[in-house]
Parts: C-alpha cells; structure tokens; sequence
C-alpha cells in the first residue's frame, strides 16, 4: 500500500528535524498515460531511503538519483521522463506517457 501525502510529508519533516538532508520529489504534470497522477509524493534522505511513489522502474531510480545532488547543494531541478510505447513498461511508464518531477530541497 502507497502511503498518502500526510504520512509522506509528516515523515519529511521528522527526517529533516532529525538532521538528514531531505529532498522531495513531485509530479508536476503529465501527459498520456502515466501510472502516478500530478501531486504525488516521493521524500528521499541523504542515505537514499525513501518513501512515496512519483513513478516507479526506472524513473523512480532516477529521480532518488538526481536527489542525492539536490541535497548536496540545494539547487531544485525539474526532471522530465517519456518514452515510445515500445520501451514503456520497461521504464515504468505505461503506454507512451511522459511526466514532469520537480525535485527540491526540504529546508
């Protein structure tokens, strides 16, 4: 089961009040077929542990990633992910479907 937002951004909080560096991830948009809707959640730490769901194969990794550099240096970065209907499972993207993360820093 997927947690929902509150649990997602409750732990964000309690992870940065406990002194790790914490980034989240939200989806931003979307186009086509994408197996995660717009506002979803994913809250990665400095030692990679995570929580939530922005997409799942491939692009999740991708994103807790690109993370671990938006905690190093606090720059947020907008990542966009399609992919051609052949290759879409593969990826974790179904039917063609494209979708756009902004990954930020939790302050």
């Amino acid at each position: 089961m997927l947690s929902t937002d509150t649990d997602i951004l409750a732990t964000a909080e309690a992870w940065r009040d406990a002194g790790r560096g914490v980034a989240l991830a939200t989806v931003i948009e979307t186009w086509g077929s994408a197996p995660r809707p717009v506002g979803s959640h994913l809250i990665i730490d400095q030692e990679g542990n995570f929580l939530g769901s922005v997409s799942g194969g491939c692009v999740e990794g991708a994103v807790i990633a690109e993370a671990a550099d938006v905690i190093e240096d606090g720059q947020p970065r907008v990542l966009e992910f399609g992919v051609a209907d052949e290759t879409a499972w593969r990826v974790g993207l179904s039917c063609g479907g494209r979708i756009r993360v902004l990954v930020e820093a939790v302050a």
